[in-house]
């Protein structure tokens, strides 16, 4: 609907993106699915490439600079919806293992566009947040970012963080054994980052062992090949959708729209939300005088219920093996219209003030009593 307005839209699966259909293409616009490389735009006329992914370590950014090929990206587009995305983890797994969220600390390892807003989730459920960013730090001087040590110590680890395979920050599997180990025995751990941050063999070892209380994972090393031994061993595995909902990919699909734009100097005419359809679950009552975390976790479920995600990526397990990667990407392509928590109204009637503060403070909008 929006690139429309610029030109000729050809659609590819990103899996089937090859130089022969990229070689007339004037913009290339991915996600991060397709390999952007020399390999891919060699013969390509392609003078402007974006990706609507917060994620880039799918595109040589060197090499389109050495062609003098434009680049954009849509760093933040989907953030929030992976914090909440997090937050929904957070309150399923710890009923699984019989914890309340508030009082408990967490370790954001990365505290950029969407590690940020987990802590600002986590601070909603009552938590004690420990943020660690060694860029950050070294940039800003600030002491809110503690050493990855303190991060380790608390009760749940979440990473946030790039995949870099160099540098002083490398992230390739920065979660290995001894990583693990100065973990607190019982943690629950999430990783909604990128696969190759995590040594597989290494947490699987972890997990067996009884080293960690529960353990979350959205990404995983080798993707779409998901090892399916990960897979039974992840108390809660979801196919790559934390940032999938479809307030994050029309932001990101806005943000690489305007960044065409300004290429090609013409003012962007269109805005991507108005193509979003009206919101599953507009307004909900919330009531009750039980935990108020269990009112959290009840609500939240009826917007976005995570474990829904866990059974159609096990389904996978009873697919054969061959056919594996073709069933995670198609879960990914076909996944459902999920909204973020800000298109639902809450009405509280008779419920705890903990239940209304943390709920509000989860993104979700008070009903308007005069409605």
């Amino acid at each position: 609907n929006l690139f429309g307005t610029l030109g000729e839209v050809r659609t590819v699966r990103g899996r089937q993106m090859t130089a022969v259909v990229v070689a007339d293409a004037d913009l290339l616009l991915t996600r991060s699915t397709v390999e952007v490389n020399e390999e891919l735009l060699a013969g390509s006329r392609a003078r402007f490439v974006a990706t609507a992914t917060i994620g880039t370590d799918h595109v040589d950014q060197g090499y389109l600079a050495s062609r003098g090929i434009e680049f954009a990206s849509a760093a933040g587009s989907n953030a929030n919806s992976v914090a909440e995305y997090v937050a929904e983890g957070l309150l399923a797994l710890a009923a699984k293992v019989g914890w309340e969220l508030a009082g408990r600390s967490i370790g954001v390892v990365g505290v950029g566009n969407v590690g940020s807003r987990v802590v600002r989730k986590a601070l909603a459920l009552g938590m004690r947040v420990v943020q660690n960013d060694p860029p950050l730090a070294r940039q800003t001087g600030d002491a809110r970012y503690r050493p990855l040590e303190e991060a380790l110590a608390c009760d749940v680890v979440t990473l946030h963080v790039p995949l870099s395979r160099e540098g002083p920050d490398a992230t390739y599997h920065m979660v290995d054994r001894r990583f693990i180990e100065k973990m607190r025995p019982g943690a629950l751990f999430f990783n909604t980052s990128r696969g190759g941050v995590v040594a597989e063999g290494d947490l699987q070892q972890a997990i067996r062992c009884g080293h960690l209380g529960a353990v979350l994972l959205d990404v995983w090393d080798g993707e779409p090949r998901v090892d399916p031994e990960m897979l039974r061993l992840a108390d809660i595995g979801t196919p790559h959708i934390a940032g999938h909902s479809l307030d994050g990919k029309a932001a990101g699909t806005q943000m690489i729209y305007e960044a065409a734009c300004r290429f090609l100097g013409v003012e962007p005419r269109l805005n991507a939300g108005d193509f979003l359809p009206e919101p599953a679950v507009p307004h909900l009552s919330v009531r009750g005088q039980g935990s108020p975390e269990e009112l959290v976790r009840q609500t939240t479920m009826k917007v976005y219920d995570i474990m829904v995600d866990d059974a159609k990526l096990r389904a996978m397990l009873d697919v054969p093996p061959e056919e594996r990667a073709k069933f995670f990407d198609s879960l990914r392509r076909r996944y459902g219209p999920r909204r973020e928590f800000h298109n639902t109204a809450l009405t509280f009637r008779d419920c705890p003030e903990a239940a209304r503060k943390a709920l509000l403070g989860l993104g979700f909008r008070e009903e308007d009593q005069e409605r």
